[in-house]
């Protein structure tokens, strides 16, 4: 009896995360809505422990999905793996790779996120009738300038695609960055607006972005006694289309370039707020992992990072 219980309690769930989903998505025209929300995932397991905020305080090629501008501090090339499971049955792969083209630094990446096995049933019946599979990604190509000393400017297109049961819909967007490094020593600050675009119907309706607005400020500094380097971030957040406005904070203690251990808290969400990790970095290697708890039973996200650096 039990088991069925616990069978039952699942089903709800899984349907529940679909129904959120494509309530969003087919009927974003819906005032104060948006769809596509796998665009508001993070990319990179260290940004997610931080609190996701990633305007400000991101150290490599994971700007491209935060703020292109960040782009122009970085000289060696980089690729990356994340996974991202999430609650339930969704899952992300992101990948994401760095170069230089004349003179310039470019950066691609590549959102794959799915929900496997969605049950399709009438509302008389607990037999599924038949499964299918939700499926949304992007792919990116940013790059970024400095406009003069310290001050950069960056922008990243990218083109977007969804498919649900046999509808599916495309479109292209682009997110802009400004970042100015080192207003005094170790203090920088950023922002960033994303998801400017629009995609073809899906189904009746066109899927709107979740325009994304992000400001913050980092603070970087050395403690010599313990070997350590700590890192502060803070900043706002609002969806444009909605009346919500989230507060990111998160912190960072990398001891001895080798082990970090980080914190973030996230203001605004019904489910989730706080969020943690580590990392490790071992010579051109870096491992990160992200801890994000969701409440109302929802589970919890882990996400998982591999990248290497180029020397």
């Amino acid at each position: 009896m039990k088991f069925f219980l616990k069978l039952k309690i699942y089903k709800m769930k899984k349907i529940l995360i679909i129904v959120l989903l494509s309530v969003t998505t087919i009927f974003a025209q819906s005032a104060g809505n948006s769809g596509a929300s796998f665009l508001k995932n993070g990319f990179g397991a260290r940004n997610i422990a931080m609190s996701d905020l990633g305007v400000v305080g991101v150290n490599d090629l994971t700007a491209l999905n935060y703020n292109p501008a960040l782009l122009v501090n970085y000289q060696n090339p980089q690729i990356m793996l994340t996974h991202n499971q999430s609650i339930q049955d969704m899952s992300t792969q992101l990948v994401g790779a760095s170069f230089r083209l004349f003179g310039l630094p470019f950066a691609v990446g590549v959102n794959n996120t799915a929900i496997n096995d969605i049950p399709v049933r009438t509302i008389a019946s607990d037999v599924p009738q038949s499964l299918f599979n939700a499926h949304y990604m992007f792919g990116s190509i940013s790059t970024g300038f400095n406009l003069f000393d310290n001050f950069a400017f960056g922008i990243t297109t990218k083109y977007i695609y969804e498919n649900m049961l046999s509808n599916e819909a495309g479109g292209f967007a682009f997110d802009f960055g400004l970042s100015y490094q080192n207003i005094i020593d170790g203090l920088s600050v950023g922002a960033s607006l994303k998801n400017i675009g629009s995609l073809s119907e899906l189904r009746n309706e066109a899927t709107i972005l979740p325009k994304d607005l992000r400001i913050g400020a980092a603070y970087s500094m050395r403690i010599q006694s313990i070997k350590s380097v700590v890192n502060a971030i803070g900043g706002v957040q609002k969806y444009l289309d909605s009346d919500d406005t989230h507060i990111h904070t998160g912190a960072e203690v990398f001891y001895d370039n080798l082990i970090a251990i980080r914190l973030g808290y996230m203001t605004g969400y019904d489910s989730k707020g706080l969020t943690a990790g580590l990392g490790i970095n071992w010579q051109s290697i870096n491992f990160d992992y992200a801890f994000t708890p969701y409440s109302f039973g929802l589970g919890s996200a882990h996400t998982i990072s591999l990248m290497y650096s180029f020397k």
